[in-house]
């Protein structure tokens, strides 16, 4: 079952509320084996343009879920102006805590991912449209029978486009099967800053990562030109050692742009040096890492440059989403 709602950006529509935005729109439900109609993926999917997921595997018994939002400026804010659902993947009705910014929290109800479970996530911000994008609670990835899980995430961005992509921390339980595969598209003028961060088992509680197979790609584009093309497969043999992880259970990047040789500076002084951090200038995007063993010390220092980045980066002060307090 899916649900597809749109709604026009005209002041006479009879269900809008200029003080709110768009109005909420229908609750899509239910779930199927597939992505299509026709059992398959859909020539269009964020699935489809990566390619066949590892193995040639194109159908799954597991929970199919997509969600596709597209944002637009209407009377001095971004509106959610479409939204099409399938599956158990919603969003929360949109947020305005700094006025003309669209905050957004994805929602997977069932609370986690297991083997052959799979998600789409596309969002299209038109031109001029600024939106933040986050989660409630980190994403958790759960041992797998057999299949693979997999989540594809595309986010495009308009001219003068402003996205702010920040998912709380993807957690791969021991014997995880995943593939996570997340596309950004960027225009000369859109302005992104955004990270992803995944975290072997759970070390606060001792949990670790003794078996599995993950596989986390991320790609930014500016129009046809790849800015940042980058592949991490996790197996415990590749964890060890100076070339994968030394055994850390938490990697996380965060990226900006456009920035410059200021950015770079600040971001630097921010870096403490008992941390396994670092910082790349390429060209006019701004690259930081982090390798750890702590999902909370990673979350309280990208934070930081987050809101330090947000002015030179965005033009916007800092406004943490509130759902980050909860």
């Amino acid at each position: 079952m899916s649900t597809s709602s749109r709604l026009s950006p005209i002041p006479s529509h009879p269900r809008y509320r200029p003080a709110l935005g768009p109005p909420s729109l229908t609750e899509g439900g239910g779930a199927g084996p597939n992505l299509a109609p026709n059992g398959r993926e859909a020539a269009n999917s964020p699935a489809h343009r990566f390619g066949p997921p590892i193995g040639g595997q194109t159908e799954s018994p597991g929970w199919q879920a997509s969600l596709e939002l597209g944002l637009s400026p209407w009377h001095g804010r971004t509106a959610l102006t479409y939204r099409r659902q399938r599956g158990p993947l919603s969003v929360q009705r949109p947020f305005y805590p700094e006025g003309d910014v669209c905050h957004l929290y994805l929602l997977h109800p069932p609370g986690g991912v297991v083997g052959g479970d799979g998600l789409e996530i596309q969002i299209n911000l038109e031109a001029d449209a600024r939106a933040l994008v986050t989660t409630p609670g980190a994403t958790k990835f759960y041992r797998s029978a057999g299949d693979r899980a997999h989540q594809f995430t595309t986010l495009r961005l308009g001219s003068h486009a402003t996205l702010e992509w920040l998912p709380q921390e993807n957690i791969h339980f021991t014997g995880v099967r995943a593939s996570l595969k997340t596309r950004v598209e960027l225009t000369p003028s859109s302005r992104f800053l955004g990270w992803e961060c995944q975290c072997l088992g759970r070390p606060a509680l001792g949990e670790g990562f003794d078996s599995g197979d993950l596989d986390c790609q991320f790609q930014l584009w500016l129009d046809d030109r790849p800015l940042l093309l980058e592949r991490l497969r996790v197996t415990p043999h590749s964890r060890r050692g100076p070339a994968g992880l030394r055994g850390l259970p938490v990697t996380a990047t965060l990226l900006a742009t456009p920035a410059g040789a200021a950015e770079l500076d600040w971001v630097r002084s921010q870096l403490d040096e008992a941390l396994t951090s670092g910082v790349t200038l390429l060209d006019n995007l701004l690259v930081v890492r982090y390798l750890g063993d702590s999902t909370e010390e990673c979350r309280n220092l990208f934070t930081r440059i987050w809101a330090g980045l947000r002015p030179p980066v965005l033009g916007l002060e800092p406004c943490p989403p509130r759902i980050w307090a909860t």
